[in-house]
């Protein structure tokens, strides 16, 4: 295997333990792949390796985790027990050493892994990065001194902020008995000569400090809101416990009551609670992930300093100094927090909430790490969320990342290379400052690099999966964008297509994706234009994948129903990894699709040796498992999907139907309310999701936030092409089955609005299911008399099984023939799933004939109907509606009988 010739630039920002590795990985992967890098490594400080975390030059300082767990290589766990064995043949794997000892290890780890790479070059660089912008396909630093620095991709491993000190007040902050920040070099070597000393803090820093500073002739008070100090490690631990399925997504308060029965039965089995604390170590991710936005901020308030002393535990020589200093009272801790502190005559006079006052010579912000980076001074940090490139993460921690690590940036903002490790990522991980955990992210992020790096160089421009493209580098970069947003079901694609096309008119695939995304979603599009562009295009310019992508395409929209499906699914037996034509194959919000389920979900999992870890395909195939029924399948791959692509429309989807199908109504429409929060705005199938929100609040039987909803987000304004009786017109006509929504029903709004093909002549089963339920809405019989004459003459298997005898059925609905009614819709329940409808969506039919039931007196026959529902899945409203029809009725009027089990 020969050596790339091209060098890739990469800049590593932070040379602390995290940088460090990063920097590892990046030279030994590079070596391994036979790729030359120069990598540049930034950072005021004079030494790379220790950073903060193991630059202490006090040997009392003690890493928090044992000797063999901390090696520097997650495939070779026993590398820093070897190195320590090397200096110390004593050493053992449970023992805690010296930091220091740790950070000289990552230093020569670094020198080392120099020596040995000949393909790559590491410049060091001290200074500080106050700035990054775009520029072209790489990206430029600012560094401090006004120097820049262009590179192809960066990886900024900014380590932990300096903690807040805005309890300290301005007076105390402003004089020289304060010390900021603990670990800046020299901040405790000007209180040898002070007297008492406060901690404020009463966690790891707190130990440490406390250790440093202690002295027979001084106190050392340390306080806290809660006044709880870190757990000790034992000396002999057990191994892990695995705890037992845990999720995250049934709310905050069922999580914490599984946790601690995990490690009450932890320490029934073990004698201690510890290894089922360790055990949750490789799920805590998994869980915080699937914590609602809201769950988070409380764990955040009334868990969080619980969760940290048990699960960031400290040595037990360090546990035993501390106990000895407090049995002696040399260390006092408490629950108070700082009322004021003020200098006076040479000490500072502290009051504190417990009612006590102090007079110390120092105090030592122990606080810990500012953690909301939008209130941290740090300039890069504030150019990055500033102009966009970056987001802060969920909960306000750090930044919001991709499953990978790499920066989300804002709506709109360009995404440059950059990715984060670490801290910084608290927000999508919660745990991520641990070796064990900074180790994986490392060689993580060096693949993803390497791999981004890779695919820029080969000749000509390439998708996302490395397709060639036809084009110059600004269309091809204007159409990654927008097969971006088509893989995630976002909105804008069609623009930015249109812009690619501007920029390269023989662009073939761009041409042909407008045209394919016209004809599906509607909109300002030419279609018949776009696709004559894409073939004068094709015949000039293109791949053979490209002209069979336009032929499949033009298959697609001008051939027969049985001719598009070849074209497409041939295509892509070609060329599998053409991601564009899977997701137009497959039926979903985005795609009407040429597969029924069985197929669809046949053509999914073959493509998984393809795929893989893709955050599309895994959302794709989470879909498939809901169809399948499989729900926790489902909803973990659309949670793995979301970790990767928080914006993943698919995924969202997935998961939004296995809420739904499973019962978890409560928990299902909270989520579903914060991923529309903050992600929402730019979901290209925005009223979809609030349908799904909308079926949530229907079934819970919350009448006035159904309407709301409507208001808000389902009106003619807010909605636009099918969706408007995909979406809307549905809703109602449900609302109206179920007696949650009285009075007129706005569809002449909506009608006016609605694309007038889809009304009249609709073009797929699916979308003339929603065409009839809209009419029915109405009330408009010619409507549903044209659409049966349209159903009639297509000659579509689906036209003349399912929608004629819908037309039928609703027809006998809106002229109150119950019998006839009923008749007609019976039968197609077990049909009406061949247009292609979801679970969720064709369930419309059955609502109409619970309704037909009751209005005709068929009690018996709707009961049923109803338990069988509900041995399938638990809602509010159909135990309601059963227990209505429960005990013999005194005969109403059939009207009458409706009303009460529709409304309450």
């Amino acid at each position: 295997m020969s050596w790339s010739s091209a060098s890739r630039r990469i800049a590593v920002v932070g040379a602390g333990a995290a940088g460090t590795l990063t920097v590892v990985q990046l030279l030994r992967q590079a070596e391994k792949a036979r790729r030359t890098v120069e990598i540049w490594l930034v950072d005021p400080a004079e030494a790379a390796g220790p950073g903060v975390a193991y630059g202490t030059g006090d040997p009392r300082h003690l890493l928090n985790v044992p000797a063999g767990k901390m090696s520097a290589f997650p495939d070779d766990p026993g590398h820093f027990l070897r190195w320590l064995t090397g200096r110390n043949p004593h050493a053992a794997a449970g023992e805690f050493v010296p930091r220091q000892e740790y950070g000289r290890y990552l230093a020569e780890v670094l020198e080392d892994t120099v020596r040995e790479c000949r393909g790559g070059r590491l410049h060091r660089v001290r200074e500080r990065v106050v700035a990054v912008r775009e520029q072209g396909a790489g990206t430029v630093l600012r560094l401090a001194n006004g120097d820049e620095l262009r590179v192809d991709a960066a990886v900024l491993a900014l380590g932990n902020f300096r903690p807040g000190q805005d309890w300290a007040g301005t007076e105390l902050r402003a004089s020289g008995h304060f010390v900021a920040d603990p670990w800046a070099p020299g901040a405790l070597d000007a209180l040898d000569r002070a007297g008492d000393v406060l901690l404020v803090g009463t966690g790891l820093t707190m130990a440490d400090v406390a250790l440093t500073l202690a002295r027979p002739d001084r106190v050392v008070h340390a306080v806290s809101r809660h006044g709880l100090v870190p757990q000790e490690h034992l000396a002999d631990p057990a191994p892990p416990a695995k705890p037992p399925r845990l999720d995250g997504s049934h709310g905050l308060d069922t999580l914490r009551r599984d946790v601690r029965r995990h490690l009450a039965a932890t320490r029934r089995a073990c004698g201690d609670w510890r290894p089922g604390m360790d055990g949750l170590r490789a799920v805590t991710a998994t869980l915080w992930q699937q914590l609602s936005a809201a769950d988070r901020a409380r764990f955040l308030t009334e868990d969080l300093r619980a969760w940290e002393v048990h699960r960031h535990r400290i040595a037990p020589r360090t546990a035993a100094t501390i106990r000895a200093l407090r049995a002696s009272g040399r260390l006092l801790t408490g629950a108070a927090e700082v009322v004021y502190a003020v200098p006076h005559h040479g000490v500072v006079v502290v009051r504190l909430s417990d009612g006590r006052t102090l007079r110390v010579g120092a105090v030592v912000n122990c606080t810990g790490a500012q953690t909301d980076l939008r209130r941290t001074g740090d300039p890069l940090v504030r150019c990055l969320l500033d102009r966009g490139h970056a987001r802060t993460g969920p909960a306000g921690l750090g930044f919001d990342t991709s499953g990978d690590g790499r920066l989300l940036p804002a709506d709109g903002a360009p995404a440059l290379r950059l990715w984060t490790i670490g801290a910084a990522r608290r927000g999508n991980l919660l745990e991520s400052t641990a070796i064990p955990e900074i180790r994986a992210q490392a060689a993580q992020v060096a693949d993803r690099v390497l791999t981004a790096l890779a695919g820029r160089r080969v000749s000509g421009p390439r998708d996302r999966y490395g397709l060639r493209l036809s084009t110059g580098a600004e269309a091809a970069g204007l159409y990654g964008q927008a097969l971006e947003r088509i893989l995630a079901g976002r909105s804008g694609a069609a623009a930015l297509l249109g812009e690619a096309v501007d920029a390269d008119p023989g662009f073939a695939v761009g041409h042909a994706t407008l045209a394919l995304l016209g004809h599906e979603c509607g909109g300002a599009v030419d279609v018949p234009a776009a696709l004559a562009s894409a073939h004068r295009a094709a015949s000039r310019r293109a791949d053979e994948r490209e002209r069979s992508l336009v032929a499949a395409v033009d298959a697609r929209l001008r051939g027969t129903e049985e001719q598009g499906k070849a074209a497409l699914l041939g295509h892509i037996a070609a060329h599998p990894r053409d991601a564009l034509a899977v997701s137009a194959a497959v039926p979903t919000v985005s795609f009407n699709g040429v597969t029924g389920a069985e197929e669809a979900w046949a053509l999914i999992e073959g493509l998984s040796g393809v795929y893989r870890q893709d955050w599309w395909y895994l959302g794709q195939l989470a879909f498939v498992r809901q169809e399948q029924e499989r729900w926790q399948e489902a909803d973990a791959l659309a949670v793995r999907a979301l970790a990767a692509h928080p914006a993943a429309g698919h995924a969202v989807h997935a998961r939004a139907h296995v809420f739904y199908e499973t019962g978890e109504h409560r928990a299902g429409l909270a989520w579903l309310e914060e991923w529309m929060g903050r992600h929402g705005a730019g979901a290209g199938h925005h009223s979809h999701l609030s349908w799904h929100a909308a079926l949530h609040e229907l079934t819970l039987e919350d009448r006035s936030a159904l309407l709301r909803r409507y208001d808000r987000e389902l009106v003619a304004s807010q909605v636009s092409g099918g969706r408007l009786l995909v979406d809307s017109a549905s809703l109602l006509w449900r609302a109206r089955m179920t007696g949650s929504w009285s009075g007129r029903l706005p569809l002449a709004e909506l009608l006016e609005a609605a694309p007038r093909d889809w009304l009249e002549a609709p073009a797929t089963g699916f979308a003339a299911l929603h065409a009839a339920l809209a009419w029915a809405a109405a009330g408009d019989l010619e409507g549903l008399g044209r659409l049966r004459a349209h159903a009639l003459a297509d000659g579509r298997e689906v036209f003349a099984l399912v929608i004629a005898p819908l037309c039928d059925a609703l027809t006998a609905v809106v002229r109150r023939n119950w019998p006839q009614a009923v008749l007609r819709l019976g039968p197609l329940l077990p049909l009406v799933a061949r247009v292609g409808a979801s679970r969720a969506q064709h369930e419309v039919v059955e609502e109409t004939l619970l309704y037909a039931l009751v209005s005709g007196g068929a009690y018996e026959r709707a009961a049923g109907l109803l338990a069988a529902r509900l041995d399938r899945r638990p809602s509010p409203l159909d135990r309601r509606r059963l227990d209505a029809l429960g005990g013999p009725p005194a005969p109403p009027a059939p009207r009458d009988r409706a009303t009460a089990l529709s409304v309450r």
